[in-house]
């Protein structure tokens, strides 16, 4: 069964259309940037459009993140699918690391952002003043982080800073590393999406965030839907238990995570981000 669940998510790409660009760009790691796969769609006219940056989960790049920018294109705006796991020949399924192998380290995914950032900048049929960048799970903490003050001066300081404006808005799919910024601040406009029955990225550190951060002053809100799981925007996706998946929610068993697709969240999710985006992103 999970073999049958997985394939859903594991699909390997296809490129529908002469609409979807494939392309590379380099990151923003100092001294030694990485050459990024992405795929970009875009409307079609001169622009310029706003443009949306898609961060994958820890499953890698899926069919469900090409369809979200297929429809982010038919929505007008240019959308760009950034492959962080092939050029590092990263497991893509989402298991453990084996022991005495060294995980990615979490500035790679930052630096693959900026780097994509810097890219749309480079494109003369995008508004560089209405960027957005939205991220599923694995790749929802680095949504978050690009628009979180002190995530910013830390990379700062390494020498990784965002091209002006940065990152007008964010959207975190099932986020995970909520627990992480709950003592941290965003700067810009975000929105957290995820299933109050998510046992594999659990609900409860992303809404003790999102509440600590409009105690301070953030625009930030997060939607819980009830009885929906991990994976909910997955088309197709059936439920299942993938026992195999790391999750630092189960100490004791090391793994497993239910995932499902639900046509009712996914549904308000488009409606949601429609909203959000267009209020943030589109000219007023």
């Amino acid at each position: 069964m999970v073999r049958r669940a997985l394939s859903a998510l594991l699909a390997s790409t296809v490129i529908a259309g002469c609409a979807t660009t494939s392309l590379s760009f380099p990151n923003a790691t100092p001294g030694k940037p990485l050459t990024v796969p992405a795929w970009e769609e875009r409307p079609q006219g001169p622009g310029p459009f706003p443009a949306v940056v898609l961060l994958h989960s820890c499953h890698g790049v899926s069919e469900s993140n090409h369809e979200w920018s297929r429809w982010f294109r038919d929505q007008g705006y240019v959308a760009l699918v950034v492959d962080s796991w092939g050029p590092r020949g990263q497991d893509k399924t989402c298991a453990p690391n084996l022991p005495n192998v060294p995980d990615i380290p979490n500035t790679e995914r930052f630096d693959d952002a900026v780097g994509a950032l810097r890219w749309l900048h480079s494109r003369p049929y995008v508004d560089r003043s209405r960027i957005g960048v939205i991220g599923w799970s694995n790749g929802g903490v680095f949504a978050l982080a690009l628009v979180n003050g002190p995530s910013l001066e830390r990379q700062r300081r390494r020498g990784v800073v965002l091209p002006e404006p940065g990152f007008r808005a964010s959207v975190g799919v099932y986020p995970g590393g909520c627990y992480s910024l709950v003592d941290e601040l965003v700067t810009r406009p975000l929105l957290v999406l995820i299933g109050d029955a998510d046992d594999w990225t659990i609900p409860g550190p992303c809404v003790a965030m999102v509440d600590a951060m409009r105690r301070r002053g953030a625009d930030a809100r997060v939607v819980l839907y009830p009885r929906v799981y991990h994976y909910f925007d997955v088309v197709g996706q059936p439920r299942a238990y993938l026992p195999e998946v790391g999750n630092r929610n189960k100490p004791n068993e090391c793994c497993g995570a239910t995932v499902a697709f639900d046509a009712w969240a996914f549904a308000d999710a488009r409606r949601r981000v429609a909203d959000f985006f267009g209020y943030h992103l589109k000219a007023r």
